[in-house]
């Protein structure tokens, strides 16, 4: 098994996402067609063509903790997401993540996690969902469950995210923002299913299950799309 050494390097809000990686005697092979722990990824809401962003904006009004929106621009940098495990079932880097399964979405560039409680968000009032926590620790109400129609979340299919607290739904309904963040859609929580709730995979670095004979879950290779 050759040994992977790799090194992302993630700059701030002008900057851009940055992978390198030095592989020695290790084929990458095709691509996945799953989501595996340990991806980073960008998240598409497929009514509206935007993805899943957030920044170092607080909100105004309801929590104040760090803003998510929705953005149409495809190559920013903060709309980078890191799937992890919840603090108490840890996700192996590679493993493909299961339709039921409940996860943690770090924000890559402030290392907050994907929130949500009670508050009412900013334009629509209903229920908030911010960045949450300092480097990628947080509490309970980070935790959201995959929604998907077969046994893992594949990477093609529109899937849902279920805030395990709440029974809200990751959701945008195309409320935009003035300034400071003009242009950018309000992202919520809502109980109902719909259109608005729908996301998919897209940009990322995919982390693929080892390839070890003995089954080792810590040497993964990474698949990157930018």
């Amino acid at each position: 098994m050759g040994n992977l050494g790799c090194a992302v390097v993630l700059q701030s809000l002008s900057a851009v996402l940055f992978l390198l990686c030095t592989i020695t005697g290790v084929s990458l092979g095709t691509e996945l067609n799953f989501v595996t722990c340990g991806s980073v990824i960008k998240l598409l809401n497929l009514k509206h063509n935007v993805r899943l962003h957030s920044h170092d904006v607080r909100y105004g009004s309801g929590s104040g903790q760090q803003s998510v929106t929705g953005v149409a621009q495809v190559e920013d940098s903060n709309s980078y997401w890191s799937v992890r495990g919840p603090t108490d079932a840890p996700c192996y880097r590679g493993t493909p993540v299961q339709c039921g399964q409940t996860i943690r979405l770090m924000h890559v560039n402030t290392g907050r996690n994907l929130h949500s409680h009670y508050f009412a968000s900013p334009l629509s009032s209903n229920q908030e969902v911010s960045a949450f926590g300092e480097e990628g620790e947080g509490d309970h109400l980070d935790e959201w469950t995959v929604q998907c129609g077969g046994s893992v979340w594949k990477r093609e299919e529109a899937v849902r995210f279920l805030h395990k607290a709440t029974d809200a739904l990751l959701s945008i309904t195309g409320e935009q923002y003035g300034r400071p963040i003009h242009g950018q859609m309000e992202v919520h929580a809502m109980s109902s299913p719909s259109q608005h709730t729908l996301w998919k995979a897209m940009e990322g670095i995919f982390m693929k299950p080892s390839e070890s004979p003995a089954g080792s879950r810590v040497s993964t290779h990474p698949h990157t799309e930018f």
